[in-house]
């Protein structure tokens, strides 16, 4: 009886692994959209990501333009330095946030594309868009105010502008985990806490940095 079931239980096993065999062939096969489908359907998200992760590469894309005029106006050392690390931060994710999309076949937003304003080429980071206006987003005269200082008054509309903007990024967080289903896909979760923790300790320090600047003068 023994040998019967040990027999028996070999059969199972070699049944088991040709299956196996068969199978992984077709899996090594899959097409990197096929499994991204895959890994979708085992990670539900919800529209809720998707419009996060959207707007947040709009929100992004403005910061990284700002972060680009610092060394161009003469911006502080400390205040470049910043800058410099929010570009290359926010360009990172970025990144990740349209592969997140692309791997879904959802709608993936270039914001570094140009469009034609009055035979001016603008990027759409810097086109004043009602409707694509998230939160903390600068509107198209704190733009060209920022653009147009120089010097400390750069620093001081930099650091201001800058925390209205990461203000904005944690309210567009807070929105989509007060969702229903919103930023529980685990990549959606970390980035969105990430998101929320990174801004937050960088609203502090631009906070500090902003207040070290000395008074500003009076206009006449």
């Amino acid at each position: 009886m023994y040998r019967y079931r040990l027999a028996a239980a070999l059969l199972v096993l070699a049944g088991s692994s040709a299956a196996t065999a068969q199978s992984t062939p077709s899996a090594r096969a899959q097409t990197p959209a096929e499994q991204a489908k895959a890994d979708s359907g085992r990670m539900p998200y919800t529209a809720a990501d998707v419009r996060f992760m959207q707007g947040m590469i709009h929100h992004h894309a403005q910061a990284i333009v700002m972060a680009g005029w610092a060394p161009l106006n003469g911006a502080r050392s400390d205040v470049q330095i910043l800058a410099a690390r929010i570009d290359v931060a926010q360009r990172d994710e970025i990144a990740f946030m349209q592969r997140w999309l692309r791997e879904r076949r959802e709608t993936v937003p270039d914001p570094s594309a140009e469009h034609d304003m009055g035979g001016r080429k603008v990027s759409m980071s810097e086109m004043p868009m009602p409707d694509m206006m998230m939160p903390g987003m600068l509107s198209a005269e704190q733009m060209a105010q920022l653009k147009a200082a120089r010097g400390t008054e750069f620093d001081r509309l930099f650091l201001t502008f800058m925390i209205q903007h990461h203000t904005g990024a944690l309210t567009m967080v807070d929105q989509l985990f007060g969702t229903i289903g919103g930023g529980q896909e685990l990549y959606v979760f970390r980035f969105a806490s990430d998101v929320g923790a990174d801004q937050t300790t960088e609203i502090d320090r631009m906070q500090s940095m902003l207040d070290a600047l000395p008074p500003q003068r009076n206009q006449p």
